[in-house]
């Protein structure tokens, strides 16, 4: 017999949040009976709406086998998608949230108003305008980290992407799902959500800080599941 034994474990994908890519994930570790696979951006399309893009992201899954699905703050919003289409074994949201109606009014009101559209590139690429605090970082290594993945962003996909989620109206929550959220989260703040899990003094960055509680709360989850 020739070729490959078939990898039996159970597959994972990971889509990051806006202004960052899987290093996010960097502490956020699985065991080894799971094969984790990152969902790296794609380019983006005039206009596109988040909807169509997560679509097309979609495209890089493996949907004839059984899957779980995380997202982290915009990457959890297009995890809701996919989920609508593909139906993993589970989705959770990290800093993220399921529906629109679950962003503040102040980014509503930025969307009527099309602010986003005035934004100079120059002025997202600046890592200090993020504000590092507001973003969770609370150790010097998050710090760094951050600053290094907003100085890899691209800043072109990153104004698309803030049309595209003041945009975006999903009403639907897929089933399945769980959304884990930090109640110092001043990105996307807890008040304005209803999340299945709330993590403790979590910021928005909790993926990184609170990586150990997150990864507990995933795993149990889906071991509740297989025992199920």
């Amino acid at each position: 017999m020739t070729g490959k034994l078939e990898d039996k474990r159970s597959r994972i994908y990971m889509i990051s949040g806006l202004g960052a890519d899987r290093r996010a994930f960097r502490k956020l570790v699985f065991p080894d009976e799971f094969e984790v696979v990152y969902l790296d951006w794609i380019s983006e399309v005039r206009n596109e709406s988040l909807a169509d893009y997560a679509g097309r992201l979609a495209l890089n899954i493996d949907s004839t086998v059984p899957f779980y699905l995380i997202g982290l703050s915009f990457g959890g919003m297009l995890a809701t998608e996919i989920s609508k289409i593909l139906k993993p074994l589970h989705t959770f949201l990290i800093s993220s949230l399921p529906v629109y109606s679950g962003l503040p009014w102040y980014y509503k009101l930025s969307g009527l108003l099309r602010l986003q559209k005035a934004l100079p590139l120059s002025v997202i690429k600046n890592s200090n305008t993020f504000g590092l605090r507001f973003l969770g970082a609370t150790t010097a290594d998050g710090k760094k980290l951050l600053k290094q993945l907003v100085a890899d962003s691209n800043p072109a996909f990153i104004k698309w992407a803030l049309t595209a989620i003041l945009t975006w109206r999903n009403e639907v929550r897929p089933e399945n799902l769980t959304h884990i959220h930090g109640n110092t989260d001043f990105i996307l703040p807890s008040r304005y959500l209803k999340p299945d899990v709330t993590i403790i003094n979590g910021g928005h960055f909790m993926v990184y800080v609170n990586a150990e509680e997150i990864r507990t709360i995933i795993l149990d989850k889906i071991q509740s599941k297989i025992v199920l």
